[in-house]
């Protein structure tokens, strides 16, 4: 595996491949990550729920570190693809660097495209070529959402791009005893599992509590960080409501399971998607979401697990989360969507999804 970002670094991609890579191991494989050293006194090499981690040189976060991490990985990428017999990049950066490894070894090269990053640079008429190339590079190609999928095909003519929504750990994430005090009685707690990024569209949950307030005695828990928190922290006081959100700023995904399980409703306000590995988490703790309609949101979320709104519109947003709290049956819709993520999306599921596609590749490699 290639990936530029992995725990302990905070996000639903790292998640992804963590959970990924750790169940692929419990089934007897040898899985070795190649990352970057993103944080100051990370070890160059670490194991991992055995994995094996392997990092190294990041200059920045930003296109010009990428670029120069994927350039300074290809030696421990070509190294470590000798003894390998498949060859994954996550994300489509990871894709250069397990190119060469591939041309040095001729094993098979498998490539998921995740994130709304990549779907903002498809736009863009510069990057189209670009992403074409990579797009049409591994043997096998999958993405994280049908949208993602049909944004590279149309990149790539000719390559098959399989959606495969990311896997949930659902024995880690369920329903568990609320790690955050009961709120006082008659009040509802909603939760927004959101990095703090303009993407994720914050803002417009934080102008339509006034309105939700209106209606119900509600309290928010925001749990991420990021750059708009000193922004929404005021904006929170200029439309009055304070009082009623509670900045948590960033968690590890072992608090998660806890914090989730201490509210009624998940809410989701993004401007952009892909499938949110998120809002899956709170679904297998038994939390109904409420979304934007945006991206993969809508593969995942409907009226029987929550309810989508539009986006960056408070009215709403108001009246999908006013309209939900005031159900009689919010806790069947969370039932219904732990129930749903177990059967279709759990990481069992999509780690058996994924050694079916590496076993196939290693026979058509065999064939030849």
């Amino acid at each position: 595996m290639h990936c530029v970002y992995f725990p302990p670094e905070v996000g639903g991609l790292e998640s992804h491949v963590f959970y990924l890579c750790r169940a692929l191991a419990e089934k007897g494989h040898r899985v070795d990550v190649v990352t970057s050293r993103s944080r100051r006194g990370l070890p160059t090499r670490d194991i991992m729920d055995g994995v094996h981690v392997w990092r190294t040189w990041l200059p920045a976060r930003n296109k010009v570190g990428w670029a120069a991490h994927a350039a300074g990985s290809i030696p421990r990428s070509v190294a470590l693809a000798r003894g390998a017999d498949v060859l994954h990049a996550q994300a489509f950066q990871s894709v250069p660097p397990l190119q060469v490894a591939r041309a040095a070894t001729s094993a098979p090269l498998v490539a998921t495209f995740h994130t709304s990053h990549f779907l903002r640079l498809a736009e863009k008429p510069a990057w189209r070529p670009v992403l074409g190339r990579i797009v049409g590079a591994p043997d096998h190609a999958l993405a994280a959402s049908v949208e993602i999928a049909q944004v590279a095909e149309s990149l790539s003519p000719g390559q098959e791009v399989e959606p495969l929504t990311n896997g949930v750990e659902t024995s880690m994430f369920r329903r568990v005893p609320p790690s955050l005090p009961p709120v006082a009685p008659g009040r509802r707690r909603i939760i927004v599992p959101r990095r703090l990024f303009a993407k994720n569209g914050v803002e417009y949950f934080v102008r339509a509590l006034p309105r939700i307030v209106q209606r119900l005695d509600v309290e928010a828990v925001l749990v991420g960080d990021g750059p708009e928190r000193s922004r929404l922290e005021a904006l929170a006081r200029s439309v009055g409501v304070r009082d009623r959100v509670c900045f948590l700023g960033a968690r590890p995904n072992a608090d998660m399971p806890g914090l989730l399980s201490s509210a009624e409703l998940a809410v989701f306000p993004s401007l952009m998607e892909a499938t949110s590995v998120a809002a899956l988490e709170c679904m297998a703790c038994e939390l109904p979401v409420a979304a934007s309609r945006v991206g993969g949101l809508p593969e995942i979320v409907d009226d029987a697990t929550g309810a989508l709104f539009e986006p960056a519109d408070p009215d709403s947003i108001a009246q999908v989360v006013s309209s939900l709290l005031e159900r009689d049956d919010l806790p069947a819709l969370g039932a219904r969507a732990r129930a749903r993520v177990v059967d279709r999306w759990s990481n069992e599921r999509l780690a058996l999804r994924h050694l079916e596609i590496y076993e196939e590749l290693i026979r058509r490699r065999g064939a030849v």
